[in-house]
C-alpha cells in the first residue's frame, strides 16, 4: 500500500489507503465479491469495487460500482470514483 500511495503522491494528503490482507473489513461492510465469474479468475474472493467517506470514524457515504452482469463495476466505476465521492462531500 505504501508504494503505491507514493506513486500517486497522497503522502500529506487526507488520502489514506488501507490493506484488508484477511478481508475482516470487507466482511464486516458485506462487501466481499464472491461472485463466480470474478472468482473463477482471480482465485478468491475480494472486495468489491467500493468507496467510503468516513467522518470522525462515521461512515457517512458508501458508494459501491456493481451491476448485474457485471459484479466487479468494471463497465462503469463512476459510482465510487472521485467524482461521486465529491457529491457526498457536498
Amino acid at each position: 500500500m505504501t508504494a503505491w500511495g507514493e506513486s500517486l503522491g497522497i503522502e500529506g494528503s487526507i488520502v489514506s489507503f488501507l490493506g484488508d490482507p484477511t478481508c475482516a473489513f470487507t466482511k464486516a461492510l458485506d462487501l466481499v465479491m464472491d461472485h463466480p465469474g470474478p472468482v473463477s479468475v482471480l482465485g478468491n474472493a475480494r472486495s468489491k469495487r467500493f468507496a467510503v467517506l468516513f467522518d470522525d470514524g462515521v461512515a457517512k457515504a458508501v458508494n459501491v460500482s456493481e451491476f448485474e452482469g457485471d459484479p466487479s463495476g468494471d463497465s462503469d466505476p463512476s459510482a465510487s470514483c472521485v467524482e461521486a465521492m465529491l457529491k457526498a462531500v457536498s
